[in-house]
Parts: C-alpha cells; structure tokens; sequence
C-alpha cells in the first residue's frame, strides 16, 4: 500500500507536467521554405526552442515579425515537441474594431478591413493593387462604379453598353476619323 508521500509525488509530477504543456514566447528568427513554417522562440532568459513548426489556419498563411508574441503547446508536456498555435504582434494590431468586425493587415498599414457599416475598405499603403491571372474579373455593383483617378490607363479596347453596342471606343474613333463633311457640316458616315 503506497502512503501520502508516493500520492503527493504522483500528483506534484503530474501538475509540473500540466504547466509544462504550453508557455507564452518571443519569435526571434522564422523561415517559411519549407511546408510547415518554422520559428525561434524565447520563452524565457534560459529557454530557447529552434525549428518550432507553427501550425496556422488552412487558406491563410503570414510570417509573424520579430518579437511578436506566440503561444507554444508542448505536447504531453514534453518541452521538445512544441508547436505554436498562435501569434500576435501588439505594435501593428489595429484597434478600435467593432463587435464582429475582422481584418487582413501588415506591418506595413495594408488592411483588408470587412467592417460593420461601411462595407469593405482596402487602404493599399500607396502601394499597387494587382490581379493576375483572371479570365474575368466582373463589378456587380448596385447603384454606381467610382474611379477617383487623375488618369484611367486601358491597354485594350472598351466597349460600353456591350449588350447593345456594336462599336468599341476604339472603332467610333475609326469612323469619326475617317468620315467626311464635304461641303455641308454633316459627316457622309452614320454610326
């Protein structure tokens, strides 16, 4: 028969192994080359883990700076089978967001911001916005299209009301061009 002092050994190693099971750090170096992205984590002045994998959500990928804090499972407690499972970094988190509200966002200002009432809001930094690789790119826009622009660049043609339109911008020019008034001021081509 084992006495109170085998009981509290087993129960003093079984909480010691409780609180060894996760542990907040600090990322000190990352490297995203292989599948699973791996990270440098501090967790305190004498404990430092290399190559942590860091699991994140399907469909959704991001290289937490430097510094940034994560929370780091060990599995079964055991401090050499670590896996962090999420991150953060205060400096650039933006606040002030509503009940329900998200946002995709940089270290650099870019946010993708689905908000409560006005809509969704792209701030691009002052940097470029870029589609690659469509085959269609379709604006089902209720009410109106607005382009704040000094200058609207196509490389191709435009056709406007294409469902009932003949004539690309780029024929009308053609046509006017090349009509002819003779000696009255109304052009020999109709459009």
């Amino acid at each position: 028969m084992s006495g109170p002092t085998d009981y509290d050994g087993v129960m003093q190693r079984l909480w010691r192994r409780v609180q060894l099971m996760s542990g907040w750090a600090r990322v000190t170096v990352s490297e995203d080359l292989q599948g699973a992205q791996t990270l440098q984590v501090k967790l305190n002045d004498s404990e430092t883990r290399d190559n942590t994998p860091r699991i994140a959500e399907f469909g959704f990928t991001s290289r937490p700076p430097n510094g940034s804090d994560v929370l780091v499972v060990f599995l079964g407690g055991d401090r050499s089978k670590g896996v962090v499972v999420a991150t953060g970094h205060q400096a650039s988190r933006p606040l002030g967001l509503s009940t329900g509200e998200s946002m995709l966002y940089d270290l650099w200002g870019k946010q993708i911001y689905l908000t409560e009432n006005n809509g969704i809001v792209v701030e691009a930094g002052r940097t470029p916005v870029t589609v690659n690789n469509s085959t269609l790119v379709t604006i089902n826009a209720s009410d109106s299209v607005v382009m704040n622009t000094p200058l609207l660049k196509v490389s191709g043609d435009i056709l406007d009301n294409y469902d009932s339109n003949a004539h690309t911008v780029a024929q009308m020019r053609e046509i006017y061009n090349a009509h002819k008034h003779g000696d009255s001021p109304v052009p020999d081509q109709l459009q």
